[in-house]
Parts: structure tokens; sequence; C-alpha cells
């Protein structure tokens, strides 16, 4: 059962404040908006969480910094049918304010920039969007997803965040879909993934149906 997101959650009834919301297996889906309700812009920030100091992870899994490039990114169908990739690869880093409504900030490519990498979801007109999945990429370096030990969040104007743990990893995927925003004419939901996909980018559009044409690319 989807979790009612527009009802603000200040205090349960036990006082404790909810100011996170974690999907799990039991509780995966989320209502972020609903239907003709305009919720702005939902940042999507993906970051590694493993050790005291995040920009050290890759040093530690690979022996030297530098060794493992780790890439947020998502494929989106907009209500008119149109679909596309959102990612550093070739440069694909979207329109906030024009279709398709997402944007890549950057790439961090060494894993040194503590607030990870961000993307930005502008669901001022929820109406326009069909679905967007959200998903990372080891682009380069051993696919150690375990030690990668990656979290995302999504935060979105008003309400608490929204937080994906990339749990029960596979670590000889390159690929993780983590989550789906989905209109289902009464809102739009997050649901959680977290599903490791064998292969690239292709194999993510067969695995859920996107039916893209794909050809190699480099940053």
């Amino acid at each position: 059962m989807a979790i009612d997101y527009n009802k603000k959650p200040e205090q349960n009834a036990g006082g404790v404040n909810l100011s996170k919301i974690n999907l799990t297996k039991e509780s995966p889906t989320v209502s972020l908006s609903k239907a003709g309700s305009g919720q702005g812009v939902t940042r999507v920030n993906l970051n590694w969480s493993r050790g005291e100091q995040k920009k050290g992870f890759l040093a530690k899994l690979t022996g030297a910094s530098g060794g493992v490039d780790l890439d947020l990114g998502c494929l989106f169908e907009l209500a008119d049918g149109s679909k596309g990739v959102i990612q550093a690869l070739g440069n694909s880093f979207g329109a906030l304010n024009t279709p398709p409504y997402i944007h890549l900030d950057g790439d961090d490519r060494t894993g040194s920039n503590t607030g990870g990498e961000n993307m930005h979801v502008n669901l001022e007109r929820p109406e326009l969007f069909k679905r967007v999945l959200i998903f990372a990429m080891i682009y380069e370096g051993a696919p150690n997803w375990a030690a990668v030990d990656g979290v995302v969040t999504l935060t979105p104007p008003s309400g608490p965040q929204i937080e994906v743990r990339l749990d029960s990893p596979n670590n000889g995927a390159r690929i993780c879909a983590i989550a789906m925003l989905q209109n289902t004419g009464q809102s739009i939901t997050v649901e959680r993934l977290v599903q490791y996909i064998d292969g690239s980018q292709s194999d993510l559009d067969r695995a859920f149906g996107w039916g893209m044409q794909w050809q190699a690319g480099r940053k």
C-alpha cells in the first residue's frame, strides 16, 4: 500500500519526528503528489554513506582515488510519448524548464564531491510526465556495490525526504535500477526497485520496456 505523502507527517503517535521516509521491500511505494497538484522541483541525490568521509570510499574500494566512476541518471517517458535518457555519458544533462524537465547537475568522476551527484525533476506540471526510472551505473572500475554502499535521497520542496538504499547488491552488475516515478493518473508515485542489471543502458531499457534505440557513447 502506498504511503499518503500529501498528509504532512510532522510527528507520529509516539512523538517521533518523521523527517525521512525509507522505502523498503516491505513498504516500497510513496505518493509524491495528487493529480493536478504541482510540487515544484524535486532533487534526486546519489551519495555514498560508507565511512566517515564519503569522498574516501573510492580509495577504500580500489586502493587509489579515481578508480571507480559512479554515475546517476534516468530514463524518462513524457505524457506526449517522447522518451530519452539523462546521464553524463554523451553529455545528456537535460533541461529543467523545458522538455524533458529533468536536469543533471554534473559528473563527479572521482567521488571527491561530498555532495554526490544531483539531478532535479521539475514536477510543477506533473501531468507532463508518464514515468521516470532513476538508475546508477558504475561507469569505470570493479562493480562492487557492497563496498560503494550507495543511497539515493529524493528531496521535494516540502515534506519529508524519501530515501532508497542500494542494498542487496549484485556485484557482477554495473547498473542498478533504483526507483520509478510514475504518473498513475491519481498521483505521482515513487516506487523502490533496487534491481541490478548485468549489462548496459540498453539492457536496462529492455528490462523495463522502454523501447529506445541505443548506440555507443563516451564522456
